[in-house]
C-alpha cells in the first residue's frame, strides 16, 4: 500500500510538473532573431542568420535609450521624432502583456525627482553584479563618428534636453533610471531574463552608457537591439561615406557580430499575440 502510494504521489508530481512546463511554453512569446557568424572561423566571411527565441513577457523588460526631448544635432532631433511615432504604439503592446519598461533618458534624473517611476526605482534592493564575463575586444566600429555623427552642417555639440520625448508616455507602471545598478538592481528583482533595447544612438549611447548593451552583457543579460527603432549619429560625409541608413545598417550589423542579435518591433508584437 505505500509502494503504491509513493508510485501515485511521484505520478501526481511528475503531471504537475509536465502541466507547469506546459503552461510556461504555451503562455511563452517568441521573436525572429537576425545575428551575424563566421562559418569559417577566421575567414573574415560572415553571414547572416535567423533563430527563433522564446522569452517569457513576464520577464523580459525594454529599455527606452536616450529618446530626449530635444537633441542637439537637428537630423538627430528629426529623426527621433518619426521613431517616437512607432515606437509608442509598441510600448502599449508589450505593456499589455506584462513586460516591464523602463525609460533611460540619461542626464535627466532631476527633471524626475519625486515622481512614482523614479522613486520605485530607487526603493529597489541592492544587488550585486556579477563577475563580468572575459569577452574578447571588438574591432572599431564601421564608421566615423569621430565629429560626432551629426549630419547637419554647422551644429555643435551641447546639452540640449531636459527630459524624455513628450511623446513617449510614461505609464504608472513604467520605471525611470539612466544608472546600470539600479537598472541591474530591477532586472534582479524581478527575474527579468531578456532586455530589447530601443532608442539612440546605436553607435554611442545604446552600446556604451552603463545600462546598455556592453555592460548588461558583460553581465550576463540576455540583450535583444529593436533595429526599427534605433537610429545612428551618423554624418555621410564621413567614412565610409554611404547613405545615413546605410550608415546605420553598418552600425547595426556590427552589434550583431560583436554585441548582440537583433529583431524588429513588429515580430516582438505579432509574437506576443
Amino acid at each position: 500500500m505505500r509502494k503504491l502510494a509513493a508510485v501515485l504521489a511521484i505520478v501526481v508530481l511528475s503531471l504537475a510538473a509536465a502541466a507547469a512546463a506546459f503552461t510556461e511554453r504555451e503562455s511563452g512569446a517568441h521573436v525572429t532573431l537576425r545575428t551575424r557568424v563566421q562559418l569559417f572561423h577566421g575567414s573574415g566571411e560572415w553571414n547572416e542568420v535567423h533563430a527563433d527565441y522564446r522569452f517569457n513577457p513576464a520577464k523580459s523588460a525594454v529599455i527606452i535609450c536616450d529618446m530626449w526631448d530635444k537633441h542637439w544635432c537637428t537630423g538627430a532631433n528629426n529623426r527621433v521624432g518619426l521613431l517616437v511615432k512607432r515606437m509608442e504604439p509598441f510600448l502599449e503592446d508589450v505593456r499589455q502583456k506584462g513586460m516591464i519598461v523602463v525609460h533611460a533618458p540619461s542626464e535627466t534624473m532631476a527633471y524626475y525627482e519625486g515622481t512614482p517611476q523614479r522613486m520605485k526605482m530607487l526603493e529597489l534592493p541592492h544587488f550585486a553584479p556579477p563577475q563580468e564575463l572575459k569577452l574578447a575586444e571588438p574591432p572599431p566600429l564601421p564608421i566615423d563618428d569621430s565629429r560626432g555623427g551629426c549630419d547637419t552642417p554647422g551644429e555643435t555639440e551641447h546639452k540640449a534636453w531636459q527630459c524624455e520625448n513628450p511623446g513617449l508616455r510614461i505609464a504608472p507602471e513604467d520605471y525611470v533610471s539612466d544608472n546600470g545598478q539600479e537598472i541591474y538592481n530591477l532586472l534582479r528583482a524581478r527575474g527579468i531574463e531578456t532586455v530589447f533595447y530601443t532608442g539612440v544612438h546605436a553607435n554611442f549611447c545604446i552600446l556604451r552608457r552603463t545600462f546598455a548593451i556592453k555592460q548588461m552583457t558583460k553581465w550576463g543579460v540576455r540583450c535583444i537591439l529593436l533595429r526599427d527603432l534605433t537610429d545612428a549619429m551618423y554624418n555621410p560625409q564621413d567614412a565610409p561615406h554611404v547613405s545615413h541608413a546605410e550608415g546605420t545598417e553598418l552600425v547595426v550589423q556590427y552589434i550583431e557580430k560583436y554585441w548582440s542579435p537583433t529583431a524588429l518591433s513588429g515580430d516582438v508584437s505579432a509574437g506576443l499575440r
